[in-house]
């Protein structure tokens, strides 16, 4: 799909195509291995200054009718997924600790989003994050490695 829209879409109205990714480790064959997965499986983003021309060419090169109808994200979401992703659109791991039943995190992205996790999977070295992005109150992963726990 994102060859589909560099191709058929003009660079004009279109600034950037791309995919956001997260970093996670998976344990297999004794050792941990550090993966990449798409953090939204089934969206391909645009970037774009005017969203009516981008419909407009979305819907002459029919690319709607293979994806399905496009979902803007407002400000506040686009402001989370820069923070959280960077230039890159790559989710990094993150590492805390969990101190009485709280997590603190001490690096990487989610660092100071604490107040975001809802679900921390310590076997599976794996957060869930709140937002609002792309549905409602959908989470989203988010490799975290946690080192100890204080209690």
């Amino acid at each position: 799909m994102m060859a589909l829209c560099k191709s058929k879409l003009s660079p004009k109205v279109v600034q950037n195509v791309f995919i956001f990714t997260y970093d996670r480790l998976r344990r297999y064959k004794g050792a941990w291995h550090l993966e990449q997965k798409l953090l939204f499986p089934a969206h391909v983003f645009l970037e774009s200054e005017n969203e009516d021309i981008l419909l407009q060419e979305l819907a002459k090169c029919n690319v709607t009718a293979k994806a399905g109808p496009p979902i803007q994200i407002n400000k506040e979401e686009e402001q989370f997924l820069r923070i959280l992703c960077g230039k890159e659109h790559h989710l990094r791991i993150s590492k805390g600790v969990i101190c009485k039943g709280a997590a603190h995190i001490t690096e990487g992205p989610l660092k100071g989003m604490e107040s975001r996790i809802c679900k921390i999977d310590r076997h599976k070295r794996l957060a869930r994050i709140s937002t609002t992005t792309l549905q409602d109150d959908c989470l989203i992963p988010a490799g975290l490695e946690i080192t100890e726990k204080i209690l």
